[in-house]
């Protein structure tokens, strides 16, 4: 009996939910998918699946030997694609992950370098701005702002953005530079549902607290405040990367410096495994050094941490 074979056609029979389907799906022929099975159930001394004439059900020794054989056959895929990648040109599917504006500005850019470096690899970008499950997603690589709590994941930090207030020159000139958190009380400050929202968060003298702010504009997502924000329509309170354009062409000023919060890390994220295809180790220092070279507003590099 090829034992590696017969796994492979007990996991078929699990995700197809019976023997039939399993066959069809493999290409092999029914009685050869039941003697596979039988085989395998006579090596290993235990039933796998309760079978009746309507159904197929696994059986509590089923279930646990179906994530070892999955486990079993994702690291022999692993170890075969990674010895394939080293033997030539980068190929497969890479899935990568990043925040909204974040991987608009920074990450696609790189990805498709990457990908017009390495025309065998099919890249995948998805944008949330929500923190993901790598492992749960399948999902090989993957951006992060803040301090990390996942310690499954190995981490190369790139950089560090900052929470800043800003505003338009013009606003400024009408409503005067504030001295302190507390003057922001009395101007329009641009609401962003999603980011700070009203109450924004302020440190002196090693002590963090926040304010609650008011204003006529609140948008949901944050180019639009950015926008509303350099049109001199009040403060607004961005993470430096979101605004670092609108910084570098004099549309908007950084207020209340000295009241900020420390930075933040951005890392470059995956999880642990003893086996990476070669296309995730080489497009995570690609990224890696695409990030530390995109500008003062990312702060520059850090420690790896695993």
């Amino acid at each position: 009996m090829d034992k590696l074979k017969a796994m492979a056609t007990f996991v078929q029979i699990a995700e197809a939910g019976s023997l039939s389907a399993a066959a069809r799906s493999s290409g092999a022929s029914l009685p050869a998918v039941v003697r596979s099975l039988a085989a395998l159930e006579a090596e290993l001394g235990v039933r796998l699946f309760n079978r009746t004439t309507r159904r197929i059900a696994l059986t509590d020794e089923g279930r646990h030997y179906l994530d070892s054989c999955r486990n079993l056959l994702a690291a022999l895929d692993e170890a075969e694609s990674a010895l394939r990648d080293e033997a030539g040109d980068l190929s497969g599917q890479l899935t990568l992950t990043a925040p909204v504006l974040f991987g608009q500005m920074y990450v696609a850019p790189a990805v498709t370098a990457f990908v017009q470096h390495h025309p065998g690899v099919r890249c995948r970008l998805l944008l949330f701005d929500r923190v993901t499950n790598l492992l749960e997603e399948g999902i090989d690589v993957g951006v992060r702002i803040g301090h990390l709590e996942d310690s499954s994941l190995i981490a190369h930090r790139v950089g560090t953005v900052r929470r800043m207030v800003v505003a338009s020159p013009a606003y400024l000139a009408r409503q005067g530079l504030p001295a302190h958190p507390r003057d922001l009380l009395k101007a329009n400050c641009i609401g962003f549902s999603t980011g700070a929202g009203p109450w924004w968060g302020f440190e002196e003298k090693g002590r963090s607290y926040t304010l609650p702010v008011s204003g006529n504009l609140e948008f949901n997502h944050v180019a639009p405040a950015v926008d509303a924000c350099a049109a001199g329509l009040g403060f607004g309170m961005f993470i430096s990367y979101q605004v670092a354009r609108h910084l570098a062409d004099g549309r908007l000023q950084v207020v209340l410096e000295d009241f900020e919060a420390p930075p933040r890390p951005i890392s470059v994220v995956y999880p642990h495994a003893r086996l990476q295809p070669a296309r995730v180790r080489a497009f995570v220092e690609w990224l890696r050094a695409a990030l530390q070279q995109a500008g003062p507003c990312l702060g520059g590099g850090g420690e790896d941490h695993g």
